[in-house]
């Protein structure tokens, strides 16, 4: 059975007090990065470094918690370290890349979240990232937009000029993104085309070995067939000369018999 301490933390009946305190410093943790913090909040960046303290103490101790739960704990505090360090870089694209690679907790913290805190904190960090970069690359905010009506006539126009030319290069980005992903789409089908004349090709040159096999083959058979071939009228030829030379031997005989010579 499961038990609950003050803070609304789930932990087992024989969770350690260390592990308690654990936790209870990780919700709170979880807690202040889901707020809009300033430049000046140091508490989260040292709460930080005690959970890590913990953590490590955690593994040690003798009544640790499950492989599970360690490796889940120490997935949250890497994604508390990952999501400070993001914090710290200084252009907005660069947080948004350092945001992506963050890996938040999968199981709540305490018992009454009904989603980790840790993935809220992911989400609202990605679009707090996005809505930067967006602002970088309009090169405006609201405060600018306000700040410009108060301005001069002249002002004013500068203001608009740049406007426009900030809008006549948003335009060529589109442009060139849907360039880019045209030419993409083009590079797919010539490698798709080109591919399947690829395996055209193996497939007729894969037909081209086995008729070329099968053409080794009969060439063998007539080969044997012509060497048998070959043998016998050799030997009928054999035979025929010793016939010819046999006649030619007796009829010599006959010949010196019929016809003695002359004394």
């Amino acid at each position: 059975m499961a038990s609950y301490c003050c803070d609304g933390v789930s932990v087992s009946n024989m969770a350690s007090r260390l592990e308690i305190n654990f936790i209870r410093l990780l919700s709170r943790c979880e807690s202040i990065a889901s707020e809009k913090r300033g430049e000046t909040e140091w508490r989260l960046e040292k709460y930080v470094g005690a959970l890590e303290e913990m953590l490590v103490a955690l593994r040690k101790s003798l009544s640790k918690p499950t492989a599970e739960m360690l490796t889940e704990y120490t997935r949250k505090v890497d994604f508390l370290k990952g999501l400070l360090e993001a914090e710290k870089l200084s252009s907005p694209t660069e947080k948004a890349l350092a945001n992506q690679f963050l890996a938040p907790g999968r199981t709540p913290t305490i018992a009454n979240e009904r989603m980790p805190v840790s993935k809220t904190v992911h989400m609202q960090t990605k679009a707090r990232c996005t809505g930067e970069m967006r602002d970088e690359l309009l090169g405006m905010s609201e405060t600018d937009l306000r700040n410009r009506r108060g301005l001069p006539l002249d002002e004013r126009q500068s203001a608009a000029e740049l406007e426009a030319v900030l809008q006549h290069h948003h335009n060529l980005q589109e442009k060139l993104a849907e360039d880019m992903l045209h030419l993409a789409r083009n590079l797919k089908n010539n490698t798709l085309a080109a591919q399947n004349i690829i395996k055209q090709d193996n497939q007729t040159l894969s037909q081209s070995m086995r008729q070329a096999d099968m053409n080794f083959e009969k060439l063998k058979t007539e080969s044997e067939r012509l060497e048998q071939h070959t043998k016998k009228s050799v030997n009928w030829l054999l035979w025929l000369m010793l016939i010819l030379v046999s006649f030619t031997f007796i009829s010599m005989i006959l010949f010196i018999r019929i016809f003695p010579r002359l004394r």
